[in-house]
């Protein structure tokens, strides 16, 4: 647009009287519209003080559409015949023209873009940095309209909104602008847009200053893309989702394929780092790419590969810092090479790559992989802040993936060890047939303490414990080794369940006193120990903390046991209360620990019912039982570990057992001895006489003469023969070394030699010394 041309004259008292082309292209003014009219009706404004004296200033002209423009004006004086004033010509300068002043070149050298535009957002005014960034000199944009400058029709749509509110509230607007397709040839813009007002405060027009964000952009993107992998990455302690996680990050947002290789020694485990050495195995756990099936990867999932020396993979893992590689480096191009070799498939990728980075991933000065993005679609190549922000996400992530690696470690450890100490075939006995179940959490929190065991007892009794130590982990499972085996060592001596419970609280409280690493906390466990004689069919049975069990009838009815639920192991101080119970033969005990029933979105009650439910279902098995018990009643997200004991009673018949009671007579032994032999005979056990004579002599008469009556004798046929004789007498009897000339104390040390195992169990009205020998071979149990 030509300003140069813009002319009017003007008559002495300020009428306008002729008018140029230019003046109409500026103003939109035709000649016939503004000759005949006083100047200042053109005006916006008053000119500025001392303008018109000296015919020259800058004057804000309003259009004929409404819109005011700044223009520099001079005026020349015109004279009539004798020197008298005739009026004058004014031209309307260029801006730029003249000699600027120092507001002015501090507007046109300004860093930042400046634009001043009417009120109909039409320009007026823009520095040197404005026409840089739009491409167009001043003099094609002064009076045009905003968005015909801008090239994205979108962005100009957005722009104009938030400008057109400046213009009509006055109210000031900050506008951020970045393109869909932003990338580093691209600019983000800040701008900061306010209303320009005239001394009577209205609005002549609007002034913008955009700020160049691009450098800002990128360093919040990268920061974002930080703060979102913190959540986003380790959600879980699996290692190989958590490598997956890594790789859903950074693709597409940062890379446009990326893969996780870790070290074998990390899968496996193991707690040594293997040494790096010239040629490194890697395992593929994790890769992922904008293009689907991810075509481009040369190593499948799973797959081990050995990388050489030169490989950038081990250069940034030897050197312990990220490798920056471009499409015109000849490293870039062997290792491009290398993959096309390997994998062709994916070869129309790789000839787009143009930039990759090898990042290690190490934690805790132990390296435990490497991550590899590469860009290909991407249009700009990875550059030096993009390698500080990969070795920041790769250390937070190698963090995470070595804290799924020690979970996995201890998990396996913990596993391990309660494997070790759970029973893994059932002790022969015949009072109960055994079916079990054991599963370890999956949470976060680890393997819990859970233990159930089912020991044999004298007397063909069967002791069946379960219980769960406080806490997850390798302490958990120490904890938990420690009280099965004190259970074993109560449960030998024949304590009845509540006396066993009481002493195995003051192990726990004995073990928290003595305990300095700070874990005393995590001593404490709840425990239910059982005690079923075949011979009576009584279950006698005590809890310490523990959920009640449940009993299946043989009508198929089922129902929790009454039990006194004493205080958990480690309170101290506190009694336990035996429960008894008469149970037909053919019952169902189950027996289970809370992980089963308790879970924070069930109502304990409703589970339980539902265990009584899951209980009465037909089954082949006591297995089957387990299996379809679990699947009806575990919780789906276990967050404890669950152990399930299912009992089914066995009962020995009168004619397994023979009572004899004995006077405190030593002439009656030798009549209790051929009743003994005529029972053995009966039950075709006649091989067994000469050693059950001297067993039953033995002990009748050891409790004729250091005992108390009442005194009994009870023969029981079970899968062994087992021989009891019972006194009101509470000593014990103790197995010592006869001397030489010793008249007596050899009658235990020979019926400990006879038998296959002796012992002695307290009583409520005395004790009870037994011994057990086994049956002839191809004689049938009494089972």
């Amino acid at each position: 647009m030509e300003h140069v041309s813009a002319a009017a004259a003007l008559s002495a008292d300020g009428m306008v009287t002729g008018w140029s082309e230019g003046a109409r292209r500026l103003t939109g003014y035709p000649a016939e519209e503004a000759v005949g009219r006083h100047a200042r009706e053109l005006l916006a404004q008053e000119p500025p003080a001392g303008a018109l004296s000296a015919l020259t200033g800058t004057a804000m002209v309003r259009c004929r559409d409404g819109g005011v423009v700044a223009l520099r004006l001079r005026a020349g004086a015109l004279t009539g015949p004798g020197g008298a004033p005739a009026g004058y010509v004014v031209t309307a300068e260029p801006p730029g023209e003249g000699e600027p002043s120092l507001v002015e070149r501090a507007f046109q050298q300004a860093a930042v873009s400046l634009s001043v535009l009417d009120t109909r957002q039409r320009f007026v005014r823009l520095n040197g940095t404005a026409t840089g960034v739009l491409g167009i000199p001043e003099a094609e944009l002064v009076g045009r309209h905003l968005p015909e400058a801008l090239a994205d029709p979108a962005r100009a749509e957005d722009f104009m909104e938030h400008l057109r509110e400046v213009a009509e509230t006055g109210r000031p607007q900050r506008y951020e602008s970045v393109s869909a397709s932003f990338t580093r040839d691209d600019h983000a813009w800040v701008t900061e847009m306010w209303a320009v007002r005239d001394d009577a405060g209205e609005v002549l027009g609007t002034a913008l200053a955009a700020f160049d964000s691009s450098e800002y952009y990128w360093a919040r993107e990268r920061l974002a893309l930080l703060n979102e992998s913190a959540a986003a990455i380790g959600t879980t302690l699996d290692l190989v989702r958590t490598a997956e996680e890594l790789v859903e990050v950074v693709v597409p947002r940062f890379a446009d394929f990326a893969s996780i290789d870790l070290m074998e020694w990390v899968l496996e485990t193991q707690d040594a780092p293997a040494p790096l050495g010239e040629e490194i195995p890697l395992r593929r756990v994790a890769h992922g790419s904008t293009t689907e099936g991810t075509p481009e990867a040369s190593v499948r999932l799973g797959r081990v590969e050995v990388h050489p020396a030169p490989s950038p993979l081990v250069r940034s893992m030897r050197e312990g810092r990220a490798y920056l590689g471009r499409a015109d480096e000849p490293d870039f191009v062997r290792w491009v090479a290398e993959r096309d070799a390997r994998s062709p498939q994916g070869r129309s990728f790789r000839a787009r790559a143009h930039s990759m980075l090898a990042v290690p991933l190490r934690a805790r000065g132990i390296t435990l992989g490497v991550v590899v993005t590469v860009r290909a679609e991407h249009p700009d190549a990875y550059g030096p802040d993009d390698v500080v922000f990969a070795e920041e996400l790769a250390s937070r992530a190698a963090v995470c993936i070595d804290n799924a690696r020690r979970f996995a470690r201890e998990r396996t450890t913990a596993l391990a060890l309660q494997h070790s100490l759970l029973p893994t075939g059932m002790p022969g006995q015949a009072a109960v047939e055994v079916a079990h179940r054991y599963l370890p959490s999956v949470s976060a929190a680890g393997v819990g303490g859970d233990w159930f065991d089912v020991i044999p007892l004298s007397g063909s009794r069967v002791a069946l414990v379960v219980g769960d130590v406080v806490g997850h982990g390798i302490p958990s499972s120490a904890t938990m080794g420690r009280l099965c085996t004190a259970v074993r060592t109560l449960a030998d001596v024949d304590l009845p369940p509540d006396e066993l419970l009481t002493h195995l609280d003051d192990l726990v409280t004995h073990l928290g006193a003595g305990d300095d690493t700070g874990e005393v906390a995590e001593l404490g466990a709840t425990c239910l120990y059982a005690v079923y004689d075949p011979v009576s069919r009584r279950l006698t049975l005590a809890s310490a903390g523990h959920p009640a069990p449940a009993l299946v009838l043989p009508d198929g009815t089922a129902r929790l046991l009454p039990v006194t639920a004493g205080p958990p192991l480690g309170v101290g101080g506190l009694p336990f209360e035996a429960s008894e119970a008469e149970l037909p033969e053919g019952s169902v005990l189950a027996l289970y620990t809370d992980g089963l029933v308790e879970d924070r979105d069930r109502d304990l009650d409703q589970t339980t019912a539902e265990l009584c439910r899951a209980l009465t279902a037909p089954a082949a098995s006591l297995d089957a039982l387990c299996d379809s018990v679990l699947k009806a009643v575990m919780p789906e997200a276990r967050g404890d570990d669950v152990a399930l004991l299912l009992a089914r009673t066995r009962a020995l018949g009168a004619g397994q057992v023979a009572t004899w009671d004995v006077p405190a007579d030593p002439e009656q032994v030798a009549e209790i001895r051929q009743a003994v032999i005529r029972q053995l005979t009966a039950w075709g056990l006649g091989e067994t006489a000469f050693i059950t004579e001297l067993v039953v002599s033995e002990l009748v008469t050891n409790a004729i003469r250091y005992g108390e009556p009442p005194i009994q004798l009870r023969l029981i046929r079970d899968r062994t023969l087992i021989c009891e004789v019972s006194d009101g007498s509470s000593t014990s009897p103790h197995l010592r070394r006869a001397h030489a000339f010793d008249e007596g104390g050899r009658g235990l040390l020979l019926v400990a030699q006879l038998t296959q195992r002796w012992g002695s169990r307290q009583t409520d009205c005395g004790k009870t010394i037994w011994a057990e020998q086994p049956l002839p071979p191809g004689e049938p149990s009494g089972e």
